[in-house]
């Protein structure tokens, strides 16, 4: 029997009815071994599965003899059964026997004559013939030739793998590993007609990689452990390229290398299913993103299985949305400040809705008194000297004076008539600098449905042994602060004291201020009292409020005599002339304020040209410039030190409050 007729013979023992990647192997090999594609479409037609002569012809017309070989017919015939009619001890084919596995590596003691082939990477590399589309495994995975050689049978015996696990590489798709500048190869993995992946032995895959589409202009680099999945990628995603690691665990390593090569290109690893956590880890130390596949998929399910499951489309949106670690920083245009929702007040221009904020004024001023009417208003949610309010509920930690507490609230009883259930009262220490403390009031709170607004009556006392000059304790201090109001979600008020010198504001370290969103002062002249706004986010300051305290009888003592407390009531502006702050009675300062006077009197209340906003309407108004100017000489010393002096007397008597400074003009509060 000549040679075409035993590889008829043998193809009659095969069922034409297996699945098409397996029918594509045997008809390579059949036209290797000399089988006519008349006699090929004669054996297939009878299968179930049989697409026509036309597809069998045009399928034939690919195969170019540089795919599988005649010796695979003749195997997968002996596996079925199928009997050489050749005579005992044939020719062996690629040296094996016929009657044995074509895959297994020959015995040394029946090695053909043959010369085995050097390892050396580029000595194999120049054996191999180009890879073309009948490839089984290019077929099968639905790839793409470019780059990829086939590792001829007629070529020295190349064994690879170890032990029992040792093939002939006889037929075997080549994936060549290039070094990053693309053209030193380094090694090359081995993808045999039957068995599992390989490498070529005694070379390293280092830092490379082997990358399919275009690679120095894609603006999007998948980075995949496998060839197949890189085909999957870039026909999903064909603007884009692939690059095939040889593995996950060198995923981090060439990803590494692509963001030094390429620092301008997103780098999306795309792992296979169950490394979801090493993939977010690389993408996170390269700046990149990656993809999962379903969570319903099996371990090693990858891109190229959800292309054969899902389809291209689907797999180009998951490509499309990969996912990325949370930046820290979160940088927004105009347009997203646009959409963000403006500043949400507690009491409008007054207090915000969260934050931290003060009430501080010196002994005896009634600032006590004064944030205790205003956490009842926030309570009862009725307006707060004609400012607006939005309800909450309210935690006032009366840790200074805390005796008093309780006849204030009644006192605010017996005038107004109620009081709220909405405000809890804290009168145990409480420190700011012990973290335990700050964590369990919080809780104490939220057990007791949560507040909008804790009061701190007075941060000296919720910060004991602490300096409030120094700069590290004040630091602690708003940090705690700020750490409560975080865990309570709405707003923190200190209750402070002035320092010695009442011009210079808020007691201690000046980073407090700062540090602050809202600040209040309570200021005293005598029975005269106003509050002012020194501090508004995002709002006007210098507002300045009047009020008196009024005495309320709560009873009398065991021995007669009454108790009494007092409660807060605002006095109209109109109607009542307070003398806010007293001027100065000497030196530089009580000179400018009397020329100045002179000029704000002469101003009128014509709007000057240039005066800024808030200035408000009817205030008479001077420019800075034309005050100093005009006031200087009517002080007594060296004219060289006029104008100087007159600057330093005009930032005393701003820092006082006696007058009002903004965008180079000068006003009176």
């Amino acid at each position: 029997m000549d040679n075409a007729g035993r590889a008829l013979s043998a193809l009659q023992h095969l069922d034409a009815g297996c699945d098409r990647e397996q029918w594509v192997r045997i008809g390579m090999s059949a036209k290797d071994a000399g089988v006519s594609l008349a006699d090929f479409d004669a054996w297939s037609s009878p299968a179930p599965n049989y697409s026509g002569e036309r597809d069998v012809a045009q399928v034939w017309k690919s195969f170019n003899g540089d795919g599988v070989k005649a010796a695979t017919l003749f195997g997968m015939a002996i596996e079925a059964g199928w009997k050489d009619p050749a005579k005992s001890g044939a020719r062996r084919i690629n040296g094996s026997r016929p009657n044995a596995p074509i895959t297994k590596a020959v015995k040394s003691s029946s090695a053909p004559a043959t010369r085995a082939a050097s390892t050396n990477v580029m000595e194999v590399w120049r054996l191999g013939v180009e890879a073309n589309l009948a490839d089984e495994y290019i077929y099968r995975k639905g790839g793409k030739p470019d780059g990829l050689r086939v590792y001829p049978a007629g070529a020295p015996p190349l064994i690879i793998g170890k032990g029992d696990d040792q093939i002939t590489a006889a037929g075997a798709l080549m994936v060549p590993c290039y070094a990053p500048d693309g053209e030193t190869l380094l090694t090359i993995q081995i993808i045999p007609l039957v068995g599992k992946k390989m490498n070529l032995r005694g070379e390293q895959f280092g830092n490379g990689f082997f990358s399919v589409g275009d690679l120095p202009t894609a603006k999007t680099i998948y980075i995949v452990e496998g060839i197949g999945q890189a085909w999957a990628v870039t026909k999903a995603r064909p603007e884009a390229a692939a690059v095939v690691c040889f593995g996950a665990g060198r995923m981090a390593t060439v990803a590494k290398t692509l963001r030094d090569k390429y620092p301008d290109a997103l780098l999306v690893v795309v792992p296979d299913r169950g490394k979801e956590n090493q993939a977010a880890a690389i993408a996170a130390d390269v700046s990149g993103q990656w993809v999962e596949m379903p969570d319903d998929k099996p371990s090693n399910y990858d891109a190229n299985d959800y292309l054969k499951d899902a389809g291209i489309d689907a797999l180009a949106a998951m490509l499309e949305r990969p996912k990325a670690q949370p930046l820290r920083f979160n940088l927004l245009t105009d347009a997203d400040l646009a959409e963000r929702p403006m500043l949400q007040q507690r009491i409008k221009d007054v207090f915000p809705l969260v934050g931290t904020a003060a009430v501080f004024g010196a002994s005896g001023s009634g600032k006590s008194f004064l944030i205790g009417d205003a956490v009842q208003s926030i309570a009862f949610g009725k307006s707060w000297f004609d400012y607006r309010v939005k309800p909450c509920n309210v935690i006032y930690c009366a840790l200074e004076g805390e005796g008093g507490i309780a006849g204030r609230v009644k006192a605010y009883r017996i005038r107004h008539g109620a009081s709220s259930d909405r405000i809890r009262y804290l009168l145990q220490p409480f420190s700011l600098l012990a973290d335990a403390d700050v964590v369990d009031l919080a809780h104490a709170i939220e057990a007791a449905g949560g507040a909008g607004v804790v009061v701190l009556d007075t941060l000296h006392a919720s910060a004991p042994g602490a300096d409030e000059n120094s700069a590290a304790d004040m630091g602690t201090i708003i940090a705690a602060a700020k750490k409560l109001q975080t865990l309570i979600g709405g707003l923190v008020i200190l209750v402070h004291h002035v320092g010695k010198d009442s011009s210079r504001g808020l007691r201690g370290h000046s980073s407090l201020l700062a540090a602050l969103d809202a600040a209040i002062e309570v200021r005293r002249d005598g029975d005269n009292r106003e509050w002012c706004i020194v501090k508004c986010k995002d709002g006007e300051d210098g507002a300045a409020h009047p009020f008196r305290l009024d005495t309320v009888e709560l009873g009398t003592d065991a021995d007669g005599d009454p108790i009494t407390s007092c409660v807060i009531r605002p006095v109209e502006a109109a109607a009542k002339e307070v003398r806010r702050i007293p001027p100065p009675k000497a030196g530089n300062q009580a000179i400018i304020w009397s020329a100045l006077g002179e000029l704000f009197r002469k101003a009128g209340d014509t709007r000057p040209e240039g005066a800024p906003a808030a200035l408000p309407q009817g205030r008479p108004c001077l420019k800075l410039e034309d005050a100093i100017e005009q006031t200087r000489t009517r002080l007594v010393c060296d004219a060289k030190r006029q104008t100087e002096r007159t600057q330093t007397a005009i930032t005393g008597l701003i820092n006082r409050g006696l007058i009002v400074t903004g965008e180079g003009f000068l006003w009176c509060p």
